[in-house]
């Protein structure tokens, strides 16, 4: 529960991290910046575990498996998720992306050839209703979007990341050990487009801070307090269930941080799209206990 806990609060406080960091810094920039961060932090925990070794002992297969990976995760995932924070307000960017799960399940009918269920169609309904009330800002009716561009890429950063994490159960090796190798593959695609599309300089000191808190907690350091959270837990459903504090947490931040109103539309929306993944989990529940 300490772990868990301990990444939930963590996890909390990015959006407002995205956000202030972007002020100081292009999409692309606190990703190359962020995920150099994420690199030596990973590196530093396999040195300490006696366990940097092994990625320098991976299988072909593994190296491809690294290749595809990393240019989902981090690569595609962040550019096209910063991009989105950096269009829409921190309060609508973050439940957005929060919505993962609910596309995670819908990818994983063709991709992994499980069958559509009634319940979740229910979850569905509730979490992509919560999207267009807080994409409207609750001009549902009129279905006025504020910022669709914003909208659009908050959502495909949901499939990009749900197509990570498809790819990634077929990953046999150490968590840590896979994520840097990922990392360190993504590299040379972040670089490469920073380099190309970008005006690389060297960047303000407030935009590098962010960038080191962003890669430091949030593409790595809650990771590792997720895996030791789940491995130590007498029960994973108890600790899954501490994800739902994140999104309404984060809110109070994005208020006080990043110094949002946060609109009524917003609380409607999340409330939404938080039911939606509680029915999900339902099922979930239900189809493991029958099996």
């Amino acid at each position: 529960m300490f772990y868990g806990l301990a990444a939930v609060l963590l996890w909390s406080t990015v959006a407002s991290a995205f956000k202030l960091s972007l002020r100081y810094l292009e999409p692309a920039h606190l990703l190359l910046y962020s995920g150099a961060f994420s690199t030596l932090l990973l590196g530093g925990i396999l040195v300490v575990q006696g366990k940097l070794g092994r990625i320098f002992h991976c299988s072909r297969r593994e190296y491809g498996m690294s290749l595809l990976l990393g240019l989902l995760n981090p690569f595609l995932y962040y550019l096209v998720l910063f991009k989105a924070y950096d269009l829409l307000p921190a309060q609508q960017a973050q439940p957005l992306n929060y919505t993962w799960a609910i596309t995670l399940s819908l990818l994983a009918i063709p991709l992994l050839g499980q069958k559509f269920k009634g319940q979740e169609f229910v979850a569905l309904l509730l979490s992509y209703a919560g999207v267009v009330v807080i994409s409207t800002e609750g001009d549902i009716l009129g279905l006025n979007f504020t910022e669709p561009l914003g909208v659009v890429l908050a959502l495909v950063s949901t499939v990009i990341w749900s197509l990570y994490w498809i790819f990634n159960t077929r990953d046999q090796r150490d968590p840590v050990v896979a994520l840097l190798v990922n990392f360190l593959f993504s590299f040379p695609f972040v670089l490469g487009y920073s380099l190309l599309f970008t005006d690389l300089r060297m960047p303000p000191l407030p935009g590098l801070l962010g960038a080191a808190y962003v890669g430091t907690f949030e593409m790595g350091f809650c990771f590792v307090l997720w895996l030791l959270a789940m491995r130590y837990a007498e029960s994973t459903a108890r600790i899954s269930n501490l994800i739902f504090i994140s999104p309404f947490l984060s809110l109070v931040l994005i208020h006080f941080l990043v110094g949002e109103r946060i609109l009524p539309a917003t609380l409607v929306g999340l409330v939404l799209i938080v039911a939606g993944l509680l029915v999900q989990q339902v099922g979930i529940k239900a189809k493991a206990a029958k099996g």
